[in-house]
């Protein structure tokens, strides 16, 4: 898998202990504990075992997402095999003061377009609770269509899908 992709603004880097104090801080945010749950890290050594749970998963694939003018994490982009969905799930988080400023396009485009390269991929799905509008609207600019509503352990939830075809180009991987 390759290390790191790099858009015009940012540079995806795979999750390690490193990314530890930014994990703790993200996945305690008011969006992250709304819309995908609160992950009970509440300390350091909390978020270096939630990383190494990730990590030892070859079915959770993790990119932090820096942004190239400070190098400074400001979300993650998520790539999920799970048990109920046919397909990877595609999912994405940012940091609050990040939001609105399209590092979640960008980066969700590049982690697409690498996984669509592979070839392993025939489509790619997407999960998202129904009140999260702003992530709905983020799906379809990313050019996934609604399927239906499916029922999982935090309720209701959209699923969206995408050919992985539609994301067949340029990515830069270093």
């Amino acid at each position: 898998m390759t290390q790191k992709l790099i858009t015009q603004r940012l540079e995806l880097t795979l999750l390690t202990k490193n990314d530890a104090v930014f994990i703790a801080v993200l996945v305690n945010t008011a969006g992250w504990i709304k819309f995908i749950g609160d992950r009970n890290v509440h300390s350091l050594a909390d978020a270096e075992k939630y990383i190494e749970k990730i990590m030892a998963n070859p079915n959770i694939n993790y990119r932090v997402i820096k942004t190239k003018e400070n190098m400074e994490p400001v979300g993650v982009i998520s790539f999920i095999k799970r048990d109920y969905l046919e397909h990877w799930d595609i999912g994405f988080a940012l940091l609050p003061q990040a939001c609105g400023k399209g590092f979640a396009y960008e980066g969700t485009m590049a982690v697409l377009q690498h996984n669509a390269a592979c070839g392993n991929h025939p489509k790619f799905l997407a999960t998202v609770l129904p009140d999260n509008t702003v992530s709905v609207g983020l799906l379809h600019k990313l050019g996934f269509h609604f399927e239906k509503n499916i029922a999982a352990d935090a309720g209701t939830l959209m699923l969206f899908a995408a050919d992985a075809a539609n994301f067949k180009g340029y990515v830069t991987g270093v």
